[in-house]
C-alpha cells in the first residue's frame, strides 16, 4: 500500500513539473512598436509574455540605381519548453539571407 501511495504522489509531482512554462495561445503583448520611418524604411519590435521578442528594421539602399537592394536586419528570441533561451540574429540583403545564433550548427573551417 505504501508503494502505491508513493507512486501516486510521484506521478502527481511529475505531471505538475511537465507543464509548459507558459501557454503561447494565452500570451499577452507586453511591448509593441511600429515605425514607418519613410517610404523606403521600416522598424518594428514586440515582446510577449511567453518570452518571445522580435525586432526588425529595413531600408532600401541605392534606390533607383542598378544596385538597388532591400536590407533587413533583426533578431528573434524565444524560450524552449525546457526553459532554454534562444536568440536568432539575421541579415537579408543583396548577398542573401544570413542567420547567426549560438544554437545553430557552424560550418566546418576550411
Amino acid at each position: 500500500m505504501k508503494i502505491i501511495v508513493v507512486l501516486f504522489i510521484a506521478s502527481i509531482v511529475t505531471f505538475n513539473n511537465a507543464k509548459p512554462i507558459d501557454d503561447s495561445s494565452q500570451a499577452q503583448i507586453l511591448k509593441y512598436e511600429n515605425e514607418n520611418i519613410g517610404i523606403n524604411n521600416f522598424k518594428f519590435a514586440y515582446e510577449t509574455s511567453d518570452g518571445v521578442s522580435r525586432q526588425e528594421e529595413g531600408e532600401l539602399k541605392n534606390e533607383g540605381s542598378e544596385d538597388e537592394a532591400l536590407v533587413v536586419r533583426g533578431s528573434v528570441t524565444w524560450t524552449s519548453p525546457e526553459g532554454e533561451v534562444f536568440t536568432l540574429n539575421f541579415v537579408a540583403d543583396e548577398n542573401g539571407y544570413r542567420a547567426t545564433g549560438d544554437h545553430l550548427p557552424q560550418p566546418p573551417v576550411v
